[in-house]
C-alpha cells in the first residue's frame, strides 16, 4: 500500500474511462506498454485485480475496481480543486469531463457545440454520451448531465437549461400520397412511430397519445433518431424535437399550431465538481449556447447558432 500514490491513480483513471490502453496512452502521452504495465503494479500493490481483460471488451472494471475508481474520482477532484486554487485564472483550462445527454440533443445540438468548446480548450478531454437512457451522476458515470427531467434531491446543482419543442412531422412524399390533414381529427386515418411505451426511460417522452388521443403506432423505438430516420422514409408519421426536424428541409411541420408539445433540460452536476474551473466553464458556456438558440430549440428557425466559449 505504500506504493500507491495519485500517479498511479492517473493511469488507472484513463484506463478505466476508456477501457483500453491504447487510448490511455494516447490520452496521457506515454506508450500503451507504460499504461499496462502501472496497471499491473497497482493491482499488485492493492493486491486484487481491478480489470477483467479481453480484446473483444477490453479492460472491463471488476467490482473492486468499481470501488477503487469512486476513491480515485475523489482524489482526481481534490488534486484538480486544490491546482486550480493555486494556479489562478491565468493558466489555460485542462482536464476531462464525462457529459451525460438524452440522444437526441446530444448527437444534433450538443456534439457541434462542443466540437468548438474543445477546438478552443485544447488541453480539456470530453466525452460525450447521448445515450437514451438516463446516465447517474452519483454513480460517476458523468460529470455533468442534460435530463429531462429534475434531478432528484441529492449532492448536486442544477438549473433548467433551456425549454424546447417538439411537432408533428412527415414528409412531403407522405402528405402528397395520404389523405390530407386539415385538422386534428384527420390524424386518426394516418400512420405513427412512437416510442417503446414500457422501455421509455422517462415519461415525459410519452407524449403521443396525450397530443393526439386515440391513435396507434405501429413502428415503435425506444430511440427518437431511429424515428427521425423512419419518418425520412416517408411511411409513417412523428412527433420530433424542432432542433432535429426543422433544419432538414425534407420534414414538413403538420398542425404547427394545434400539435405542439413543450418540454425542458436540465443541466446538472456533482457539487464537488461544479466548483472546477473547467465544469464551471463548460456549464456557462452551455447555458449560452442554449440561450442563443431559443429559436432552433422551439421551432422557429433552422439555423444553429454558436457563441464563444
Amino acid at each position: 500500500m505504500e506504493t500507491l500514490n495519485w500517479d498511479d491513480l492517473r493511469y488507472f483513471l484513463a484506463v478505466a474511462r476508456t477501457q483500453r490502453a491504447s487510448a490511455a496512452a494516447r490520452q496521457l502521452g506515454v506508450d500503451h506498454t507504460t499504461v499496462a504495465r502501472r496497471v499491473r503494479e497497482l493491482e499488485t500493490a492493492l493486491g486484487t485485480v481491478l480489470f477483467d481483460k479481453s480484446r473483444a471488451d477490453g479492460f472491463t472494471l471488476t467490482t473492486d475496481g468499481q470501488k477503487l475508481l469512486r476513491h480515485a474520482d475523489a482524489v482526481e477532484t481534490a488534486v484538480h480543486s486544490a491546482s486550480e486554487q493555486f494556479a489562478g485564472a491565468t493558466h489555460s483550462l485542462s482536464g476531462h469531463i464525462r457529459i451525460g445527454s438524452t440522444e437526441g440533443f446530444g448527437c444534433f445540438f450538443l456534439a457541434p457545440q462542443l466540437a468548438r468548446f474543445a477546438a478552443i480548450h485544447c488541453d480539456v478531454s470530453l466525452d460525450l454520451l447521448p445515450v437514451p437512457h438516463f446516465v447517474s451522476l452519483s454513480k460517476r458515470e458523468a460529470d455533468m448531465a442534460i435530463t429531462l427531467e429534475r434531478p432528484e434531491r441529492g449532492q448536486y446543482v442544477f438549473t433548467k437549461l433551456c425549454d424546447y419543442q417538439l411537432r408533428l412531422y412527415g414528409t412531403r412524399d407522405y402528405l402528397e400520397s395520404r389523405a390530407p390533414i386539415r385538422s386534428t381529427a384527420d390524424l386518426h386515418h394516418h400512420e405513427f412511430m412512437d416510442y417503446v411505451e414500457d422501455l421509455a426511460f422517462s415519461h415525459e417522452l410519452l407524449y403521443l397519445n396525450r397530443t393526439i388521443p386515440n391513435v396507434t403506432a405501429r413502428l415503435c423505438s425506444t430511440s427518437v433518431i431511429a424515428q427521425y430516420h423512419a419518418a425520412l422514409q416517408g411511411r409513417a408519421l412523428a412527433i420530433l424535437p424542432c432542433f432535429m426536424a426543422t433544419p432538414n428541409p425534407a420534414l414538413v411541420s403538420i398542425l404547427p399550431d394545434e400539435v405542439v408539445v413543450t418540454r425542458h433540460f436540465w443541466l446538472s452536476s456533482r457539487e464537488d465538481l461544479r466548483k472546477l474551473r473547467r465544469i464551471a466553464t463548460l456549464w456557462d458556456y452551455l447555458r449560452a449556447t442554449a440561450s442563443a438558440n431559443q429559436p432552433l430549440l422551439m421551432g422557429a428557425s433552422a439555423e444553429m447558432r454558436y457563441v464563444d466559449p
